[in-house]
């Protein structure tokens, strides 16, 4: 297992910064391109990592501490997100998100020993039983996942304008 508390932390911590140093300022082009029906914008996944930050990741950490596998974590509705109008700056959105993950992570730091938790045992709605260790794994991989989407789908923007270079640009062999 590769799974550390300390190393997940650095990753949860930096992703709010990151995407701050990497977005703001964009003009909206940048921010509203999607890859088609069906997919999100920069902003949408944005809107999709704060309702996680909100209803997914602490809520059903707590859950496992609280109830273990004794009741399943209420689902999460991954496109929640989209029912919502925001007329929010994409300054605006990074804010909420890296005020609620600074939370977040004060929390989990509170809550988890790695010594003690990494292994007790939830009940997941989908997957049957899951481990702290897993849930936090997979927040970690989350953030990074969603960063590699939000490149992928501003480089899809430019992908008829590098001509014959798109056969060197990896980004663009991965999509479409």
């Amino acid at each position: 297992m590769n799974f550390n508390m300390e190393e997940a932390i650095e990753v949860l911590e930096r992703t709010p910064q990151t995407l701050e140093y990497f977005l703001s300022g964009l003009s909206d082009p940048w921010l509203q391109y999607n890859e088609g029906e069906g997919s999100w914008s920069v902003s949408e996944v944005i809107d999709h990592l704060i309702e996680g930050e909100k209803n997914n990741w602490i809520p059903r950490l707590e859950m496992i501490l609280q109830e273990g596998e004794s009741k399943p974590f209420p689902p999460f509705d991954r496109y929640s997100h989209l029912n919502k109008e925001s007329e929010r700056s994409i300054e605006q959105q990074l804010l909420e998100f890296k005020t609620i993950r600074i939370q977040n992570t004060t929390k989990l730091k509170e809550l988890i020993k790695p010594e003690l938790h990494l292994e007790w045992t939830g009940s997941h709605p989908a997957f049957g039983v899951v481990k702290v260790r897993e849930l936090l794994s997979t927040w970690v991989v989350h953030d990074l996942t969603h960063i590699a989407q939000i490149v992928r789908v501003m480089s899809e923007r430019y992908r008829a304008d590098v001509g014959p270079w798109k056969e060197y640009l990896g980004i663009l062999k991965t999509t479409k």
